[in-house]
């Protein structure tokens, strides 16, 4: 099977790509390796499997229709993972633009090729920011989520729709995965373990937001990996529960669907800052700030809908997940022990 895989150089396409080269399958790899946040750490991330007989990379931007058109022409994929997207909630709100071009345009573009190559599923990376301003605890497909908080959760929710209508109109089958605060060994830089490990090694202060009283859901790559895979190879299929009288925002009578991938396991700021302190050795000097526009104090995924359809449930730990990040930042980076 040759499966498609867009942002492949980036923390979860590059996971997913070794995990689908070593069980057998051709990838076709997308990255436009753009400068967001180092591109030498992508590159290092390709170089890991870049020389597989079974992958070649293109490395073209999702905006650019011609392109892409031109790469599922000539390589035909049977499946697509849709993983490239402007991340980052907080960016969203300085460079709005960034997420009109990848995350709108760009998909919108990857959906029509899809129709074009008669593509037999596809799956894309939705977010757990779409739930917004929800506090219904824990966050459900089945929730309606029509109020985000920043215009990179609103780009999310937007594919979400999009897909739904190539789903419709031309029976497509598309999943949407919601993958909840991902982190682990090769991860980015933007996000809060990588720069707390490098502000804790550098004897610099963390800033520590809504004054540490954030709950995150956590989520450990080797486990979203797993999931994208289970999901990838059952194609969506219409759900025989939709009713158009009373309609639920996670089913639909078109082969759509949406998924958390979460582990269903809130843990404090405090104490997932407290797991990195162990792993280090150090104690973080932090600043206390408060919570920042765009962001939601809370996230917590219901997978039930994950567990009931795939039979699967992630489960690392944070204490087991960030000593192995500090195992491979310190490798990675030629971290002395001191």
């Amino acid at each position: 099977m040759k499966i498609l895989i867009t942002g492949s150089a980036g923390f979860i396409g590059s996971a997913l790509t070794l995990r689908l080269l070593k069980r057998g399958n051709k990838v076709i790899g997308i990255d436009n390796l753009n400068d967001y946040y180092a591109p030498d750490l992508k590159r290092a991330r390709l170089s890991r499997f870049e020389n597989n007989e079974n992958y070649i990379h293109y490395e073209k931007n999702i905006e650019d229709r011609e392109e892409v058109n031109r790469i599922f022409d000539s390589n035909s994929p049977d499946c697509v993972v849709n993983l490239a997207a402007q991340a980052g909630v907080r960016y969203s709100i300085e460079n709005p633009m960034a997420y009109v071009d990848t995350n709108l345009l760009g998909f919108a573009n990857i959906l029509e090729a899809c129709r074009s190559s008669k593509v037999k599923h596809l799956v894309y990376a939705s977010s757990s920011s779409v739930y917004g301003s929800n506090t219904t605890m824990p966050f459900s497909v089945h929730h309606n989520v029509d109020h985000p908080l920043s215009l990179y959760a609103a780009s999310k929710k937007a594919n979400e729709l999009m897909a739904h209508v190539y789903s419709n109109l031309f029976n497509i089958p598309t999943t949407g995965l919601r993958f909840f605060t991902v982190y682990g060994p090769w991860g980015r830089p933007d996000m809060a373990l990588f720069k707390f490990t490098k502000a804790m090694l550098e004897n610099k202060k963390i800033p520590v937001f809504n004054f540490g009283k954030h709950k995150r859901d956590f989520t450990y790559i080797d486990d979203i990996v797993e999931g994208v895979i289970r999901v990838l190879d059952t194609p969506a299929s219409p759900s025989d529960k939709w009713s158009s009288k009373n309609p639920d925002p996670g089913l639909s009578d078109a082969p759509w669907r949406v998924y958390n991938i979460g582990n269903n396991n809130p843990v404090e700021l405090m104490d997932y800052i407290g797991a990195l302190e162990e792993s280090l050795g150090i104690e973080a000097k932090k600043e206390f700030l408060p919570l920042q526009d765009g962001d939601v104090p809370d996230t917590y995924a219901d997978v039930e809908d994950l567990i009931a359809d795939f039979d699967y449930k992630p489960e690392t730990s944070v204490k087991d997940g960030v000593r192995n990040f500090v195992n491979w930042y310190k490798d990675f980076y030629n971290v002395s022990e001191k």
